[in-house]
């Protein structure tokens, strides 16, 4: 029988990762939730929950846990192993390693069907990944063998936005948008929706250029974003496009378009948050699991001034309620 419970990565040590843990822990009779456990370090999270002042129990678990282990009033956290002498420290390269084996365990588990799935708090990319990596979608479709896959959804209830390119230079966008990569993606995001939702999702598929247009006859409008859609008709998956940019996220509600399909991050992103904020989450599609992260950084500014919103993380909790 599968494991019904979920891992939460604690992510970068020195954000406001603890403080959103501790804060969606204390709330958790407030939500309906399957059974989680924290992938961490036991000693830093207890120093992180004395400086903030949380009034928590932690309770160490290990590769034997039950999922009674997980019912109790205790925070269960998964023990690995990391110093750090300060609480907080200045975000740096110091806990790559950590946060690596954070990353390997909450695979080996779901891997080996003991977790449903695994949520990462924020991380920092710069020191994470350097070049290697452009985010941990690509690091886990890579790890997974799926590397060409992945998809990044944000998803709200109301709406969700996927960039057919994401963390890339602006410069390099065009050349990276293939018909290829288009309808593969949005295939993946229309089979997770007839899964997960049960219902057929309704695609507006954006231009890349200004009121998609350009002087140019070899526009990507028409040399390959038209042709996407055209043979995504064909497959009978409902979308429109290519729709114009600037009046999407105006229109979405009109048209009762479920999934608004970007060219590059930005352009989906700003709109996208503009409009929800923290009430949203980050899902890779595309990996043989489910692997989610809350919509936002670590927000280093911020960090023990007990101000940060636990709204995304506890979303991402609660999708797993879709998941069985």
């Amino acid at each position: 029988l599968m494991n019904k419970s979920i891992a939460i990565i604690a992510g970068e040590p020195n954000s406001i990762s603890s403080e959103l843990i501790f804060k969606s822990w204390q709330l958790r009779k407030q939500y309906n939730h399957k059974p989680f456990f924290i992938i961490g370090n036991v000693q830093l999270l207890n120093l992180q929950k004395k400086k903030l002042n949380y009034q928590i129990k932690i309770r160490k678990i290990d590769n034997n846990f039950k999922i009674s282990d997980l019912k109790s009033n205790e925070l269960p956290v998964y023990n690995i192993e990391y110093k750090q002498k300060k609480t907080f420290e200045k975000i740096s390269n110091k806990s790559n390693e950590y946060i690596l084996k954070c990353f390997n365990l909450a695979i080996k588990l779901v891997e080996s069907k003991k977790i449903l799935g695994f949520i990462n708090c924020p991380i920092s990319k710069e020191f994470l990944f350097k070049a290697k990596y452009q985010g941990v979608t690509e690091f886990l479709s890579k790890k997974s063998g799926k590397t060409g896959n992945e998809v990044m959804l944000i998803y709200n209830k109301k709406l969700a936005v996927a960039p057919i390119t994401t963390h890339i230079p602006l410069n390099q966008v065009s050349s990276k948008i293939k018909k290829s990569k288009i309808i593969k993606k949005v295939k993946i995001i229309n089979t997770f929706y007839k899964k997960i939702f049960n219902k057929k999702p309704n695609f507006a598929i954006l231009g890349l250029n200004p009121h998609n247009f350009t002087p140019s006859k070899k526009s990507e409008e028409k040399k390959i974003i038209y042709k996407a859609i055209r043979s995504l008709k064909r497959s009978k998956i409902k979308v429109s496009g290519p729709v114009p940019t600037d009046s999407s996220f105006m229109i979405f509600k009109k048209y009762k378009f479920d999934v608004i399909i970007g060219m590059y991050h930005d352009q989906v992103l700003t709109p996208f948050k503009a409009l929800y904020n923290y009430n949203a989450i980050n899902i890779t599609l595309g990996l043989p699991y489910i692997r989610i992260s809350p919509d936002h950084g670590v927000a280093e500014d911020i960090i023990g001034k007990k101000i940060a919103s636990p709204e995304s993380l506890i979303e991402s909790i609660k999708f797993f309620n879709y998941i069985n």
